[in-house]
């Protein structure tokens, strides 16, 4: 039987995200204004714990600004993980400041908290830790070394909505600020989008003034007075961060479905999980008991009982008509960060290992138990070596 190409992801977008985009065009609102202060609204209220919250329009951006509010200048060291996408570090670079890159725990898959604090240093200033996956990092432990050595902490909750850490929402922890994706493959999507959250009222200030470069009024607040409002002054040299009414328009509705979102998710994943248990796989970590994972992605290893590569493996995928993808192609083996950094594979053995025979399996909101029974049998026909 000839199948049509089963993709790695999909956005799940309905009728009401649509209604509520044309209902944007049709009110002249289609750049930053009641949608998006909605959006913040909605989504600080979904997360609770009293925290503010800034729409900007990616997370790359969200992570930028956070690091500007707190401070991150040139020379400060920014602690990270090697195994994430190249944004986590590269907005570090922005500030003139130097990433410091460490391995990741092979059981969570998540920034190692002990080789954290080996590399902190006199110029140590933050932690950059991501919640692999959908799975939380070992928060408790990290927040409690950043307190202990005095430095600021910014979540990467790009694949970590709605991820919980010791029963608590990703986005209400004590860390300085919090970033998400609404990316078109994540948990929920704007298209292109990002939040950043915090408890710091400081921080929230700091990041609207910049996030629209660097003026000290709200341009919707500007644009709607009843006043003559027209007056603004440029207190610093900001950025284009800002998200537009149409995206927020998409997110106002994607938020509200986001439970139920991550309960297909997880289904998905279970399903994967006893259909894959007797193959020469290591299948993904779960969250901790009591916690939720978001099952942004489900991520496979092919043990030492595999019979071929990594590569053919997705090869062999891909002849199937099944979409796959590798999370990640780690910092320290990028030209950039290699070179400018001295990096070698030896100097992060877990993410290497794990980068060599890990695969990303298709897992969205839309997959019904048909297309994940098609993935598992895909999977047992590309492992067949008989």
């Amino acid at each position: 039987m000839t199948h049509d190409f089963l993709p790695f992801a999909l956005p799940e977008i309905g009728e009401d995200e649509i209604s509520e985009v044309v209902n944007s065009l049709r009110s002249g609102w289609v750049t930053t204004g009641p949608k998006a202060k909605q959006f913040e609204s909605d989504f600080a209220a979904f997360l609770g714990g009293s925290v503010e919250a800034i729409a900007v329009n990616s997370a790359t951006a969200g992570l930028h600004l956070g690091l500007e509010a707190i401070g991150i200048g040139p020379g400060d060291e920014v602690i990270t993980t090697t195994h994430t996408f190249t944004a986590t570090a590269e907005v570090i670079r922005y500030l003139g400041a130097h990433p410091v890159f460490v391995d990741v725990d092979p059981d969570t898959l998540c920034i190692d908290v002990h080789a954290v604090e080996q590399a902190i240093t006199s110029s140590t200033r933050a932690v950059i830790p991501v919640h692999f996956a959908g799975r939380s990092a070992n928060m408790p432990h990290l927040l409690a070394l950043a307190k202990q050595y005095d430095l600021k902490v910014i979540e990467d909750a790009a694949h970590a909505l709605p991820t919980t850490c010791d029963g608590d929402l990703i986005g209400t922890l004590h860390s300085d600020a919090t970033v998400f994706s609404f990316y078109a493959n994540k948990t929920i999507t704007t298209g292109e989008g990002g939040m950043l959250v915090t408890r710091n009222h400081e921080i929230a200030k700091r990041a609207r003034v910049m996030r629209l470069h660097g003026i000290n009024r709200d341009a919707f607040d500007r644009f709607t007075s009843k006043f003559p409002s027209w007056y603004y002054e440029v207190i610093a040299p900001g950025f284009k961060y800002n998200m537009t009414d149409i995206a927020a328009s998409i997110g106002i509705h994607q938020l509200k479905k986001a439970n139920v979102f991550q309960q297909k998710r997880a289904h998905c994943a279970a399903l994967y999980d006893e259909a894959l248990s007797t193959l020469p796989i290591i299948r993904p970590p779960h969250a901790p008991s009591g916690d939720v994972h978001s099952w942004h992605l489900y991520v496979i290893q092919l043990d030492d009982e595999a019979c071929l590569s990594r590569d053919s493996f997705i090869e062999r995928m891909f002849e199937q008509g099944i979409g796959c993808s590798v999370h990640y192609i780690p910092l320290h083996l990028h030209p950039y960060w290699r070179d400018n950094y001295q990096l070698r594979p030896e100097m992060f053995p877990n993410s290497q290992r794990i980068y060599e025979r890990t695969v990303s399996l298709p897992l969205y909101s839309r997959m019904n138990e048909s297309s994940a029974a098609r993935v598992i049998d895909g999977v047992k026909q590309a492992l067949c070596c008989g």
